[in-house]
C-alpha cells in the first residue's frame, strides 16, 4: 500500500525533529564540556599551558678547586671553546662541514657522527663538531662565519691541571657520569656534566660539585627557544685544600722519573699529614675530561707499568727487611731482651731446610741492636722463631700494615700480615715452622704498600702515636703577610699505641746506625748536612726463588736478569734524627738493592723536605707552571 502525500510529510517531520533533537543534545553536551575546559578548569589548563610554554632548566655550577696545602691551584677550571652548527641554518649542511673542514681540522667520522646527530634532533638544536679550541682556531671560524652558515663558537668551562701528571694520582681526574652512577640527581643528567672518578676528585667529588642553578626559558609548541624570562646562578663548589707541598711533590716525581716503576709516600709524623704522595709513571688527567680516543685509552689500560695505578696506595709488595723494626718490637714484647745475642754464619738450619742470609760469610755474632744495624737475616730468623707467628703479625698490624691506613682516598689496597688463622682460611692448611723465618724477614705472605711503611715508620719516629694519613688539610689556617708564617689550630694529639718507650728508643737507634754507623747497611746514603741526618731501613725483596743449585754455581746478579725478575728495591726513613718530624717510604719496582736504589732517593727527598720544611714555614714563592714549583 502507497503512502498519501501527507502521511509522507508527516514521516519526514518526525524524522527531522528528532535529528534536530539529537543535534541540541549534542550541541549542549559540547556546550557543558566547554564551559567545564574553560570556565571550571580555567585555572588547570592555565598552569598546564604555563608550563608548556617555560621550561625550566638546570645550570651546571663551576666546580670547586684543589689547592696544596700553600695555596698553589692543582685543579681548576678553564674555557672550552667548541664549534657547533645548528642544521636548520645551513643550507647544505654536508657542505657546510665541507668548508669547516678547509678552517679546522674535521675529520671524515666527525663529518658522519655530525650528520647522524642531526637526523636525531631536532633542526634548531646545535650540533657539537669539535672541542677544546686553540684561540687560532677561534679566531679562524669567527672571521669565516659569512661563509659558514650555521657555524658558531659556543664558550664552556673544562677542568684544568696545571701540573699536568704532576700529583696526578693523588688529584684523579673527572669524566663524563656513566649510567650506572645515574642517583636521581638531575645535576649528573645533564649534557657534558662532569664527576670526580678517582683520587681526590671522586674522594671530595659532592663538596667540589656544588649546586645547580636554574634558568626559566620561554619555548613554543615545538621546544623552540623564544627568550630567556629569568635566570638563577648555582653555587659553585667548595675548595678543597690538600696537604700536599706540590713543590715537593715535584721533586719526589722528578727524583722517581729515573726509574721504570717506583713509588713513595712522605709523611708528617706528627699529624699524619702527607707532604707528598708519588706513582710513577704518571698520566696527564686532562685528557679524561676532554674524553680520551680508543687508542689512548688502551695505551693507558695495556701498559706493562701500570701508569694509571696509584702505587703508593695499591701497589703491593713483599716489605723485605724494612719490616725487621716491628720482629723487633714483638721479640722484646714476648720477653727477647736487647742483649739478646744470635751468631750467625750466613745460614740458619730448620728441620732440612737450610735459611740464608744476605751476607753469604754470615754476620758472627750480634746483639738486637747491631741485628738491626747489619740487617742480619740469621738474627731475625731466630727471634721471629722464639716470638712466633702471632706476636709478629700483632706488633705489624698495631703500626698499620695488614689493613686499609684510613687515609682519605679512594683505591687503597690493605696488603697481607699473615698469621696462624690467616692462613687457614685463605688455603686451609696449617702454618709451617719455616713460614714463620721467611715472615721475620718481610717475605713469604707479607705484602705492604709504600703508604704502609711510611705510616709504621712514622709510628715509630713519633714515639708510638697512632697517626692516621690523611691528604685534606681540615684545619683552618691563616697567612701573616708580614713574616709569612702560616698558623693553625693545632690538631688533637694521636692516641699512643701502649709500647714502651725503652723498645723504641732501642729500633730508633737501630735505624739511626744504619744510616750514620760505618757498618750500617745505608751509611752510603746518609744525610751529612748537620741537624738533618735521617735514621733509616734498607730493604730488598726477592720476587724469585733462588735454586740450591744456583747457590752452588754462584747467585744471579739482578742486572744480569731480566726486569720483572729482579728484586724489589726498599727504604724507610724518618729525619732530623735529633727531633723527627717527616717519615718517607720508597719502593722502586725491580730496582734491586735497596742500599743501592732506595736509599738514595728517599734521602735526597728527605733532604729537600728537610729544606723546604712544608710543616712549619711558607717555602719560597713557585716559578711557573710550565717549569714546574720550586
Amino acid at each position: 500500500m502507497q503512502l498519501t502525500q501527507q502521511q509522507h510529510y508527516r514521516l519526514f517531520s518526525r524524522r527531522a525533529a528528532m535529528l534536530a533533537g539529537a543535534k541540541l543534545v549534542l550541541l549542549g553536551a559540547l556546550t557543558g564540556r566547554m564551559y567545564y575546559l574553560q570556565v571550571v578548569e580555567a585555572d588547570k589548563y592555565a598552569v598546564l599551558a604555563e608550563e608548556n610554554r617555560i621550561n625550566l632548566r638546570l645550570l651546571a655550577p663551576l666546580r670547586g678547586r684543589i689547592l696544596d696545602r700553600f695555596g698553589v691551584t692543582l685543579a681548576t677550571n678553564d674555557q672550552n671553546y667548541r664549534a657547533v652548527v645548528i642544521p636548520e641554518q645551513a643550507d647544505d649542511l654536508e657542505a657546510t662541514l665541507g668548508m669547516l673542514g678547509r678552517v679546522l681540522p674535521v675529520t671524515e667520522s666527525d663529518v658522519a657522527r655530525v650528520l647522524r646527530d642531526a637526523e636525531r634532533k631536532r633542526p634548531f638544536v646545535p650540533v657539537p663538531v669539535r672541542e677544546n679550541l686553540v684561540w687560532d682556531e677561534v679566531a679562524r671560524v669567527e672571521i669565516n662565519t659569512p661563509d659558514l652558515p650555521g657555524v658558531a663558537i659556543e664558550v664552556e668551562q673544562s677542568r684544568l691541571y696545571p701540573y699536568g701528571g704532576l700529583g696526578a694520582h693523588v688529584l684523579g681526574y673527572v669524566a663524563a657520569v656513566s649510567e650506572g652512577e645515574l642517583t636521581g640527581d638531575p645535576l649528573l643528567e645533564l649534557p657534558g656534566f662532569r664527576i670526580g672518578k678517582t683520587g681526590a676528585e671522586r674522594q671530595y667529588d659532592e663538596a667540589l660539585r656544588g649546586s645547580a642553578g636554574n634558568s626559566q626559558v620561554e619555548v613554543n609548541a615545538v621546544g623552540r627557544v623564544i627568550r630567556e624570562l629569568t635566570r638563577e646562578e648555582g653555587e659553585p663548589g667548595r675548595d678543597v685544600v690538600l696537604t700536599i707541598d706540590m713543590g715537593l711533590q715535584h721533586y719526589a716525581q722528578q727524583r722517581l722519573a729515573g726509574e721504570l716503576s717506583a713509588s713513595t709516600a712522605v709523611i708528617d709524623v706528627e699529624n699524619g699529614e702527607v707532604l707528598a704522595l708519588a706513582s710513577m709513571p704518571s698520566f696527564d688527567p686532562t685528557g679524561f675530561d676532554r674524553g680520551l680516543s680508543v687508542a689512548e685509552w688502551q695505551a693507558l689500560i695495556n701498559d706493562e707499568l701500570h701508569p694509571l695505578t696509584n702505587k703508593a696506595l695499591a701497589g703491593q709488595y713483599a716489605p723485605g727487611s724494612t719490616i725487621k723494626m716491628t720482629v723487633a718490637l714483638a721479640a722484646l714484647e714476648s720477653g727477647l731482651t736487647p742483649a739478646h745475642t744470635v751468631y750467625c754464619p750466613g745460614f740458619m738450619t730448620l728441620g732440612t731446610s737450610r735459611f740464608h742470609c744476605w751476607k753469604e760469610g754470615g754476620h758472627g755474632s750480634l746483639d738486637m741492636l747491631r741485628g738491626i744495624q747489619h740487617s742480619c737475616d740469621v738474627y731475625f730468623y731466630d727471634i721471629s722463631r722464639r716470638a712466633g707467628i702471632d706476636a709478629i703479625a700483632a706488633m705489624a698490624r698495631r703500626f698499620g700494615l695488614g689493613a686499609m691506613t684510613g687515609i682519605d682516598l679512594p683505591g687503597e689496597k690493605p696488603g697481607v700480615i699473615p698469621d696462624r688463622d690467616w692462613k687457614l682460611g685463605t688455603t686451609g692448611e696449617a702454618w709451617q715452622p719455616g713460614e714463620t723465618l721467611v715472615a721475620g724477614i718481610g717475605q713469604g705472605f707479607m705484602l705492604a704498600t709504600p703508604l704502609q711503611l711510611a705510616l709504621m715508620t712514622a709510628r715509630i719516629a713519633n714515639g708510638g702515636r697512632a697517626i692516621v694519613p690523611h691528604v685534606r688539610r681540615d684545619a683552618v689556617f691563616a697567612y701573616n703577610d708580614d713574616r709569612g708564617d702560616e698558623t693553625a689550630a693545632p690538631p688533637p694529639a694521636a692516641p699512643s699505641m701502649g709500647l714502651p718507650p725503652e723498645h723504641l728508643a732501642l729500633v730508633q737507634e737501630g735505624m739511626n746506625l744504619v744510616s750514620n754507623d760505618p757498618g750500617g747497611t745505608a751509611y752510603r746514603a746518609r744525610i751529612d748536612v748537620p741537624g738533618m741526618e735521617l735514621a733509616g731501613k734498607t730493604g730488598t725483596a726477592q720476587v724469585r726463588r733462588i735454586t740450591t743449585a744456583e747457590r752452588a754455581i754462584g747467585v744471579i746478579k739482578n742486572e744480569d736478569l731480566p726486569w720483572v725478575r729482579r728484586d724489589h728495591a726498599l727504604f724507610v726513613a724518618y729525619a732530623p734524627v735529633a727531633a723527627p718530624r717527616y717519615a718517607c717510604a720508597v719502593i722502586v719496582q725491580h730496582g734491586g738493592g735497596g742500599s743501592k736504589v732506595a736509599a738514595p732517593i728517599a734521602r735526597d727527598i728527605l733532604l729537600e723536605c728537610q729544606r723546604r720544611d712544608p710543616a712549619r714555614r711558607i717555602p719560597a714563592p713557585y716559578v711557573a707552571a710550565s717549569s714546574g714549583p720550586r
